[in-house]
């Protein structure tokens, strides 16, 4: 099979234009891919529950399982990508992801599934990793944010068409949406072997730090366990406090160990940029702030409303609404203005959003509904594309590996311990088995379930996404003047730019 070729410089920025735009094309199928996958799988997840006869602790694994992989991973990822190139790693995502998708599509039960989960998480990492710094070695800074908003809007179509291919797919079974994956993943594969070439200089080092990787493997499988299940077994109980335990000695120990490794998993001197640090929080507390809303509102929908997959699907979209819009303009403002007030005001008005469905009932209107989602949404497109443009815009080249990598981990990070944190606060309000029922759809408030202590749960979990969002808007402010690594000048603290 022959590989198109392009005659460019290695040097970012100066990229052929025609290749600068097939780099976007390839990761935008990836990142469709991550998003309608996303969306199909969330909105399919109570007629899982049903068919494979699943509790509530293998229905966390299906969902967060995928994404605990991806966030240990993906710091590895970044490295091997440095070390391999960045063409030849998002490739072998691509071909994993699709292997993977096969065996979810043929699981027998929960056990199998969660297994094809998992490797479809080592895909999925490789395509995390590189995505963000593919596109940033191959577009100018001043291009940057620009390319980056149009990432986001594709994330966000797929966002919006997920959950309603996910509610369609559903009518032939809940396998569909895991078949729906293979072809997308096929084409992405061929397109990345065919367009992709190395840009970067692979680095020397052939080192991977194994003991970083499960001290951190460790830190977060015992907070996500102890988070997660505190609410149905008790939070006293001695092996959740003991997750607690293990996390508060394995996350110093993990800062200790990187912090005396040649070459560590997590390059700490990337945070000496205080551009780079502050970024990258926000970006943890935004995830914590919003990811398990679509989550929690699919079980709202399908469960305490008794709507169907395809009607929950559709009542969906206007959380991606405002992504799908407001990314590419944010993106192309942050390339002129910087990030600071905009990322900032993104995190300011998910919290408006939230607080919103602090308010939300069973008897609710849907345009109002409609109209906090539409507003998170807004906050999350003002918020990405600045954001991701500033902190990949500081790292040097031979970096944007492994801070692409860190920047996934963060946020994946922040995703898992909002899912977390739902499902404990959830099950600390009701009974374990009536949560089910209402998860899988199988009775609701019409049944005779009280669905009072299941909402007041919902509030609670909104409430703590607000509290993130707020924290998030102080720490964004904190990062200072727009810089970038092509033009180490400050830009920020003029009259008209934002920092």
């Amino acid at each position: 099979m022959m590989r198109l070729s392009f005659s460019r410089p290695h040097t970012a920025g100066e990229t052929d234009d025609s290749y600068r735009w097939w780099v976007l094309l390839v990761t935008s199928i990836g990142a469709l891919l991550a998003s309608l996958t996303s969306g199909t799988l969330v909105i399919a997840l109570p007629d899982i529950l049903r068919d494979l006869h699943s509790d509530l602790f293998s229905l966390m694994w299906i969902v967060v399982g995928y994404t605990l992989v991806v966030t240990v991973l993906v710091l590895n990822a970044g490295r091997l990508a440095d070390m391999f190139g960045r063409a030849r790693t998002y490739t072998l995502g691509f071909a994993l992801f699709a292997i993977a998708s096969v065996f979810c599509a043929l699981a027998g039960d929960a056990t199998q599934l969660i297994g094809a989960r998992v490797l479809q998480g080592i895909g999925g990492a490789f395509l995390l990793a590189n995505s963000a710094a593919l596109v940033t070695d191959a577009f100018p800074r001043r291009e940057l944010g620009r390319a980056l908003g149009i990432n986001a809007m594709v994330v966000g179509a797929g966002l919006i068409l997920g959950p309603i291919v996910g509610g369609l797919l559903t009518n032939y079974g809940w396998r569909m949406v895991f078949w729906f994956n293979v072809p997308l993943a096929v084409i992405g594969t061929i397109a990345s072997w065919l367009l992709l070439v190395e840009q970067a200089r692979p680095s020397t080092s052939r080192s991977l730090d194994w003991v970083g990787s499960a001290l951190y493997l460790i830190g977060l499988l015992a907070i996500m366990t102890s988070l997660a299940f505190g609410g149905i077994y008790g939070w006293t109980t001695p092996w959740i406090v003991g997750g607690v335990v293990i996390f508060l000695v394995a996350a110093p120990l993990f800062i200790w160990v990187e912090r005396h490794q040649s070459q560590p998993l997590l390059d700490l001197s990337l945070f000496n940029d205080r551009l780079f640090a502050m970024g990258n929080l926000t970006g943890l507390l935004n995830g914590v702030a919003r990811n398990g809303v679509l989550f929690l509102l699919v079980f709202y929908l399908q469960g305490a409303k008794g709507d169907d997959p395809v009607t929950a699907g559709i009542l969906l979209a206007p959380l991606a609404v405002g992504l799908l819009v407001l990314s590419p303009i944010s993106g192309a403002l942050a390339d002129r203005y910087g990030s600071r007030e905009l990322a900032t005001l993104g995190m300011v008005i998910t919290a408006l959003g939230l607080a919103g469905l602090v308010t939300l009932g069973v008897d609710t209107p849907y345009w109002q509904l409609a109209l906090w989602q539409l507003i998170i949404g807004a906050g999350s497109g003002l918020f990405n594309s600045p954001n991701t443009s500033a902190v990949m815009g500081v790292v040097p080249p031979a970096k944007r590996g492994i801070a692409a990598g860190t920047r996934m981990m963060l946020t994946q990070t922040g995703f898992i311990v909002s899912i977390a944190l739902a499902i404990g606060l959830v099950t600390s309000a009701m009974d374990p088995s009536v949560l089910v029922a209402i998860f899988s759809g199988e009775q609701v408030g019409g049944s005779g379930i009280d669905l009072g202590p299941f909402m007041s749960a919902l509030h609670l979990a909104f409430a703590a996404g607000v509290v993130a969002s707020v924290i998030g808007a102080g720490v964004s402010l904190m990062r200072g003047g727009h810089r970038s690594w092509e033009e180490p000048s400050v830009i920020a603290d003029q009259p008209t730019p934002a920092g």
